[in-house]
């Protein structure tokens, strides 16, 4: 069922499938209520920067009937049904192929009237994502995917991540404290070195993209919700990128990873920034003579 349905004669038309979901659950859920939200159409679930307004609700309700029937017997891990009843995670870990779906991924920058936000999905079979949409709806419509040994493309176009210039400093967008332990944090810290850029993380789904593009190192983050990662994780190793958690794994979906972990443009990149994290003291010089 799942092999049919990405790679079968239909293929090319069930991934176009996919995309007009994402820009009908925009067009009718999302972009409707952009700047103009009213102050009880929006809650804080786990603090300030964690939010969730009445367009996540209903564009993931919208994305969970239409994905569900266009693969029959498939199911959704979404951020807001997952926020409600945790017990829906363990699907990841099952037999069915797993629609993962951030209906607003940005929701914070949404609320402030900035177009920086995204609606991800991706589709997972026994714990490996097999292929992923990234839609930003309020920046001219921008829409990537990625298919697993197929590559990825923005708006048709092949994306190639490359290697970043000798002697670049190296920008990485990282988590923000709100979501991270203390021992995250400090992990973190250690990539504020002499060549090395860290700045706050907008939407995730937006900095893989960059990753994916080229325009932005690597991001570094705490955290391991899926339907934050999934998406983003396949588009920039499909762009020819490389990831993996502080302790060299690759980063799981269905959890229990070692954190942070990093997506970063190139192989060389990522084993620098993990060895920063790791405090192994990998000096500039040395972590390139090792890349």
């Amino acid at each position: 069922m799942i092999d049919e349905f990405l790679s079968g004669p239909a293929a090319a038309r069930h991934l176009y499938d996919v995309e007009e979901a994402l820009r009908s659950a925009a067009a009718a859920e999302i972009m409707p209520r952009f700047r103009q939200l009213a102050a009880h159409e929006i809650v804080e679930k786990n603090g300030p920067h964690d939010l969730v307004t009445v367009a996540d609700r209903l564009a993931e309700e919208h994305l969970t009937t239409s994905l569900t029937k266009l693969l029959p017997g498939s199911v959704v891990v979404g951020e807001e049904a997952v926020h409600a009843n945790r017990g829906i995670l363990a699907e990841l870990s099952g037999e069915a192929p797993v629609w993962i779906v951030d209906p607003v991924d940005g929701t914070r920058q949404f609320v402030h009237g900035d177009p920086g936000f995204t609606t991800l999905v991706a589709l997972a079979y026994r714990g490996e994502v097999l292929a992923s949409w990234t839609y930003a709806p309020a920046l001219l419509g921008l829409m990537a995917v990625a298919v697993r040994g197929g590559g990825a493309t923005l708006d048709g176009v092949r994306l190639r991540s490359g290697r970043p210039e000798t002697d670049a400093v190296l920008e990485v967008a990282v988590s923000h404290p709100d979501f991270t332990t203390p021992e995250e944090d400090e992990a973190l810290a250690r990539l504020e070195v002499e060549g090395v850029a860290p700045r706050p993380c907008g939407s995730a789904g937006l900095e893989y993209l960059r990753v994916a593009q080229g325009a932005l190192a690597a991001v570094a983050f705490g955290w391991e919700n899926p339907w934050d990662h999934a998406a983003g994780l396949l588009l920039v190793e499909e762009a020819g990128g490389a990831s993996a958690t502080v302790a060299g794994e690759p980063f799981r979906v269905t959890g229990g990873n070692a954190l942070p972990f990093t997506a970063a443009r190139d192989r060389a990149t990522a084993d620098r920034l993990l060895a920063l994290m790791r405090g192994a003291g990998a000096g500039r010089d040395t972590a390139r003579s090792g890349a």
